[in-house]
């Protein structure tokens, strides 16, 4: 066998081992719209809340919580990896209920880190769910999210508000695997385009019956999904990714 035969099978050889080295999906994997492929933390169990009747009612203002602390009846969670988020109530002059806000002021930019703060109070299946959120700053991410029908910080529906990207997307979260789901009757459609801007205050609103969710920014019906993932009654709560420094007020939730 002459050196450039040896050569060759060398090299062949190389691009084997590499192969069955390489993590699964790396080689001719295709993904759907941004579905994310995580290293999720293991999610604590929550602890059990009741489930609500039709008509109760939750607002958070957080304006008799003590500030530089997690706000009554809240807990921290976290999918994904990096830091733990650093959720504290603080002042904010430009609050639409004074004088104070929920923050989350961690600036970690792990991409794929998802720090949440979870109401303790009740378990809801169809709802009517809302907050009023300011992005501060971010690099990587300047987003808001409600969360709702929470079995764990591994499971549960999104949606958030972008500013950065400038549109709302739906999600669900399984097994820490973040994953868009598309808008009822329009295909492969994966969010839309709406202004969210940075340093401003806007709401957000999902009303969940069923099978069905209907997405609102400002008052202005976006969009609807249909999903199953999660048909049982969940937490709600808040949500950021990334480096997000984010201020949220006035979160609602009604049970339906």
């Amino acid at each position: 066998m002459n050196r450039s035969m040896i050569a060759s099978v060398c090299a062949l050889l190389i691009l084997i081992v590499l192969a069955c080295n390489a993590p699964s999906g790396s080689i001719g994997s295709v993904s759907g719209p941004s579905s994310a492929s995580p290293e999720s933390n293991v999610a604590d169990p929550e602890r059990p809340a009741p489930v609500q009747e039709t008509g109760k009612s939750f607002t958070y203002t957080f304006d008799s919580d003590t500030a530089g602390q997690m706000p009554a009846k809240f807990h921290a969670g976290l999918t994904g990896q990096g830091a733990k988020g650093a959720w504290e109530v603080k002042g904010d002059s430009t609050a639409p209920s004074q004088p104070n806000v929920l923050a989350q002021t961690s600036a970690d930019n792990t991409n794929y880190r998802f720090p949440l703060a979870i109401a303790d109070e009740g378990s809801f299946r169809d709802l009517d769910l809302s907050v009023r959120f300011k992005p501060i700053s971010g690099r990587v991410d300047q987003a808001a999210g409600l969360v709702w029908r929470l079995k764990d910080a591994n499971n549960y529906y999104i949606v958030r508000a972008n500013a950065l990207e400038n549109n709302v997307v739906l999600y669900k979260v399984q097994n820490g695997k973040r994953t868009d789901l598309p808008l009822k009757g329009e295909g492969r459609t994966y969010g839309k385009k709406t202004d969210v801007l940075s340093g401003q205050w806007s709401e957000l609103r999902v009303v969940g019956t069923g099978e069905l969710f209907e997405v609102f920014v400002n008052g202005q019906k976006l969009y609807e999904v249909e999903d199953d993932s999660f048909p049982e009654a969940g937490k709600v709560g808040l949500w950021t990714k990334a480096d997000s420094v984010t201020h949220f007020d006035d979160l609602r939730v009604t049970a339906k």
